[in-house]
């Protein structure tokens, strides 16, 4: 029997693409149902928000400018590197929510496979929400979708793990980029997260992950200028929503409420915003071009 000491895991937050503490350099117990103690994890400051929100921003246009086709390439890269460790995220989802082994398994395998579903939206979505519209004038109308720009998710805190790629996804496959705060008491699953985005070929910044107490650093996110949408789906706290909703509505968010239930296409629409261009159809026809 070896007596080696086994290397523990430490749980950092995912910020730039990188893997900080938190700048306070606070840290708190998280144990599973049962109160065993599982680990420590980094407890995130408003500054750690702000930094965030900050590598978010940069991320955002250079995510948007890729080709759909990259993006989806990239999520199901994303989906490979999950698939490769699932036995270490099914272990980490069991100790977290006290599911049984095949149950915590399939919901690492559900996750799996939304990542792959997101992928294959990402070169279709904008010809199923935009398109050509008929005008009474010698013109050519059409409207395409475009990302909303930097989302806030706060992670649901009984589903932390399919919860939270089922509301992060659809925010990125769309051209937007994310800031997540994981659930509070059950935040390892998403933190190892980070590790698997971080070998995916995502760019620094596209998801920045956050672990911590929603009551101190959501507020900061909902009125922060610099976020242009924030779902609550994962608070639970009817309070908490409606302060956060209304610090929102102060910059013109977009808000995704609790427990309102939207299919694929419907979560896609949720992060984008509509672009109409309008051409004179007799320049086209000059150039060679017309119907």
């Amino acid at each position: 029997m070896s007596d080696r000491l086994r290397v523990k895991k430490t749980y950092k937050l995912y910020v730039g693409g990188k893997f900080p503490r938190s700048e306070s350099g606070r840290s708190y117990p998280v144990s599973s149902p049962d109160g065993t103690e599982l680990a420590n994890a980094a407890l995130a400051s408003r500054k750690d928000g702000r930094d965030a929100v900050a590598a978010a921003r940069k991320a955002q246009r250079p995510w948007a400018g890729q080709t759909a086709y990259l993006r989806g390439q990239i999520l199901y890269r994303a989906a490979e590197m999950l698939e490769g460790r699932a036995g270490q995220f099914a272990e980490e989802v069991a100790e977290a929510t006290g599911a049984e082994p095949d149950a915590a398994l399939g919901t690492v395998e559900s996750a799996i496979d939304r990542l792959v579903h997101y992928a294959g939206w990402t070169d279709k979505y904008t010809s199923v929400l935009g398109g050509a519209n008929p005008v009474a004038g010698p013109y050519f109308n059409h409207t395409t979708p475009e990302p909303l720009g930097v989302i806030c998710v706060i992670a649901p805190q009984d589903d932390p793990f399919l919860g939270l790629i089922e509301a992060v996804a659809p925010a990125i496959a769309a051209g937007n980029t994310a800031v997540v705060l994981a659930s509070e008491t059950k935040p390892l699953p998403a933190l190892s997260f980070g590790e698997v985005l971080a070998t995916s070929d995502l760019p620094g910044g596209v998801v920045n992950v956050l672990s911590g107490r929603a009551a101190e650093i959501a507020p900061h996110l909902a009125a922060h200028a610099d976020v242009n949408g924030i779902d609550l789906s994962g608070v639970a706290d009817a309070e908490l929503a409606a302060s956060l909703e209304a610090a929102a509505a102060e910059t013109l968010k977009v808000v995704r409420r609790p427990g309102r239930q939207l299919d694929s296409l419907g979560l896609l629409r949720q992060w984008t915003e509509y672009k109409t261009v309008w051409h004179p159809a007799g320049m086209a026809a000059a150039a060679g071009g017309g119907y």
